[in-house]
């Protein structure tokens, strides 16, 4: 039985010997393998564009251009391939900005190999893979009244489409930290269906990815049914 192409990943840091070494556990998965290394945010837009992997793991704190760098100006070139941060930094600035300029994920140095491994195939799946103790610590956060304002979404009815009932039901299941295959079977309805709703749902609301529709949920009590009909 033949296995699905692999998962190509360009990994991203300034320790050379952190990224041989993550890069062997990555090569020694049946579905992923490193195409390519960068040393900074600056390199890392160049081998996007030469490799076009299909995930880039990358540091935050490089010296040159940080990750956070990377990522805004990847965006800013219109490359829009999922991008995941992992790093030793668990402050709350960093974490904000990498979510801002348009990661998709935010790990932390200290979790299991297994934990990265599932995070970079919920990445690739449109998932929003971050480190529990961050998860908690966002969410939290929004709750106390949120970071810069140039962070956040609007506020209802400024400037954004109204969400229909079952959007606003997908969003408030993001905002529980359910994955795309568990708000489904909540609903009753399958992944694909899912994945429309939350796609939707983000460009109404002008949101760049699933942490910021989370956030957007905290932060405006989304407990009711929601806007129009389904």
């Amino acid at each position: 039985m033949s296995h699905p192409p692999r998962l190509r990943l360009l990994l991203v840091d300034d320790q050379p010997l952190f990224r041989k070494a993550l890069a062997s556990l990555i090569n020694g998965q049946f579905d992923m393998t490193v195409v390519g290394e960068a040393s900074d945010g600056a390199e890392a837009v160049a081998q996007m564009r030469a490799l076009a992997p299909d995930l880039v793991v990358m540091d935050v704190n490089m010296p040159v251009a940080t990750g956070i760098d990377g990522v805004r100006a990847a965006r800013q070139a219109g490359i829009d391939l999922p991008i995941v941060m992992l790093t030793i930094s668990d402050e709350d600035d960093d974490l904000f900005e990498a979510i801002k300029a348009g990661a998709n994920g935010y790990l932390l140095k200290n979790l299991k190999p297994e934990q990265l491994f599932e995070g970079i195939r919920l990445a690739v799946r449109g998932e929003a893979p971050i480190s529990p103790a961050i998860a908690s610590r966002l969410l939290e956060a929004f709750r106390r009244g949120g970071p810069p304002s140039s962070f956040r979404a609007p506020a209802p009815g400024e400037d954004e489409l109204e969400l229909t009932r079952r959007e606003a039901e997908v969003l408030r299941y993001v905002a529980a930290g359910l994955s795309n295959k568990e708000i489904a079977t909540q609903l009753t309805i399958t992944e694909g269906t899912v994945k429309n709703h939350v796609h939707h749902a983000l460009e109404k609301l002008h949101l760049t990815n699933r942490v910021q529709a989370a956030a957007y949920a905290v932060r405006h009590r989304m407990g009711g049914e929601g806007g129009s009909g389904a």
